[in-house]
Order: structure tokens, then C-alpha cells, then sequence
């Protein structure tokens, strides 16, 4: 017999990247941060009560909305906190396509977005970026024709690392008609002098939201926390209806509050990242390899015609 809905039997799960258990691995499959968290966080990881952990945490993580709030310019109303980027984009595909409904995202992309959409029972309509992985210039007009109630940008872009401008980002919000999700996973790694910030498309535009996550830029893969910033519009049905009840724990929110209240630390990993990221390009390039300009922790290189492969 077969039990679960005829939608879940014909998809295909998910295939996280492995997790070696052998501490000799370098391991570079998913992008991890390969600096500690904060001495912050270990601290309050070291130091967190037990008696917390007997009662239920704040079912919307106020104090951790109230810091994010005060970190991006926003207020409370406009942050929710999940557990990790992906519970985020669950809760985006649950309250925002129906049944039978259509997500647009830039192909390629991250894989789990169009598994999230069968989940949903919706359908996927993957748009081909150009060959230097920017958006084609009728990616909204695109998404538009295919009814897209959600569409999905990654920025900076994976795999390729490309930055996508705010002001590319607020035209193509501007010219969807339904929600534009920008994800924001590798946003911390994002050169400084590009001055490059998104949260003012959440000011002015009522069909955005940003996702962002702690696992990347603040070494906190394994806690499993993030947030969403947009408007009330957007952030309030997913509040109040579509999250779980206690959707993040009260040992991760203490651990995201500290993580958050020094951003200071984090950066300085952000940046030994940067630097490297630009030592092992130009060494790439001067090997023969063609390397896109990268504003993410990983680079994307293409070996020479005539030279070694991976065989």
C-alpha cells in the first residue's frame, strides 16, 4: 500500500551535501565558513541555564526581531525568525502558492526550491540565465506569463557568485506581479566597497523579501537559524498562520542574538574569506582558468580547453 499523497510519491527528495564524519576531510561541498562562531556565542553556548530548556522559548523570537530590526534599519514587524534559510523558504512556498500554483526561480539555482514546489504540488518554471549569469532582460516578463506566484533570486548568485545590483533587483520587483524572493545566503561575503544593501528594496517595495541565514557568514551551519526580511504584508501571514507553533528553540535564539550583537567579529572572518577568495583567483587565472568575479565564499573556475581535467 502506499500511504502518502500521489504528488509526495512521484517527487524527488532532497539530496543534502554529505556530511564526512572523518575530521582529516577538507571539506568544501557547502560552503560552510571555515572560522568558529564568535567567542560571544560559545560563550552563551557555555553559560545558557538549563532551567530554560524546561519551558517553551518565545514563539516569535521578539528579542531576536527586535536586534535584527535595530541591526537592518527595519522594525520587529518587518523580521521572522526560522529555523534555517530552508524553513523560510517552506513557509514562502506554503503561504504564497496554491495548489496547482507556479514558482519561478533563475536556472540554475539551488535544488531544493523546486522540491519545495512539489511538496507544495505546484509547478516550476526554471528561466536559463545568460552565459555570464546575469538575469535575462525578460526574466519578469517571463515570470509574469507564466503566472508565477513566487519567484526565487539567488544573490550573490550560487554557483557562480555573481552580485545582482539593488537597483536591477527593485526593477524586476517592480515589474512582477507576484512576490520576489532574494536570498541572501552569501550576502555577508559581498565586498564592502560595493556599499551594497538590499534591506531598502523592504522600505519601498511591498513584494520582497530577503532571506537570510546564520549558517554562512556567522559560522552557524549546525545551529540552524534564520530570518526573513520584508514588509508586514509579507511577513505577517507566514507569523501568525504558517509557522510552527515554536519554530526556533530557546538555545538557538540565544545563540542568534549574541551571533548578531557581534556582527564586528563575524566581519573580520568575512574578510580573511575575501582575501583568500582573491589569492586563489588570480592564482586560477593565471593558471589558464576562466573565473567569474565572485562577491560570494566560493568561486566558480572553468579549467582551460588544453589543459588537465578532473578524469
Amino acid at each position: 500500500m502506499i500511504y502518502e499523497r500521489t504528488n509526495i510519491h512521484q517527487m524527488a527528495g532532497y539530496v543534502p551535501g554529505e556530511q564526512p564524519e572523518d575530521g582529516s576531510v577538507v571539506k568544501l561541498n557547502t560552503n560552510e565558513n571555515p572560522f568558529p562562531p564568535t567567542e560571544a556565542v560559545m560563550a552563551v553556548l557555555r553559560n545558557f541555564p538549563a532551567d530554560r530548556l524546561r519551558r517553551y522559548p518565545n514563539p516569535t523570537a521578539a528579542t531576536f526581531r527586535g536586534l535584527a530590526a535595530k541591526v537592518h534599519g527595519l522594525k520587529p514587524e518587518n523580521v521572522l525568525a526560522t529555523n534555517g534559510g530552508d524553513e523560510l523558504l517552506r513557509l514562502l512556498v506554503t503561504t504564497f502558492i496554491p495548489p496547482g500554483g507556479v514558482l519561478a526561480m533563475a536556472e540554475p539555482s539551488y535544488s531544493l526550491y523546486p522540491v519545495l514546489a512539489d511538496v507544495q504540488g505546484a509547478r516550476t518554471l526554471r528561466i536559463p540565465l545568460k552565459d555570464d549569469w546575469s538575469l535575462p532582460k525578460d526574466f519578469a516578463d517571463r515570470a509574469n506569463d507564466g503566472a508565477a506566484a513566487l519567484t526565487i533570486v539567488v544573490n550573490p548568485h550560487a554557483p557562480s557568485g555573481r552580485l545582482t545590483t539593488v537597483s536591477d533587483l527593485a526593477d524586476l520587483a517592480k515589474r512582477l506581479r507576484g512576490v520576489l524572493v532574494v536570498d541572501e545566503a552569501y550576502v555577508d561575503f559581498v565586498d564592502p566597497d560595493l556599499q551594497h544593501d538590499a534591506t531598502q528594496l523592504v522600505r519601498t517595495l511591498p513584494n520582497v523579501l530577503l532571506l537570510r541565514t546564520l549558517s554562512k557568514g556567522y559560522s552557524l551551519a549546525g545551529l540552524r537559524f534564520g530570518y526573513g526580511l520584508g514588509t508586514p504584508g509579507i511577513i505577517e501571514p507566514m507569523l501568525t498562520k504558517t509557522k510552527d507553533s515554536y519554530n526556533t528553540d530557546a538555545l538557538s535564539q540565544a545563540l542568534a542574538e549574541a551571533a548578531l550583537s557581534t556582527r564586528d567579529a563575524a566581519a573580520k572572518t568575512w574578510q580573511a574569506v575575501r582575501s583568500e577568495r582573491q589569492r586563489v583567483t588570480q592564482a586560477l587565472i593565471q593558471r589558464g582558468f576562466e573565473v567569474p568575479v565572485s562577491q560570494s565564499n566560493f568561486i566558480l573556475a572553468k579549467p582551460p580547453a588544453q589543459g588537465p581535467n578532473a578524469s
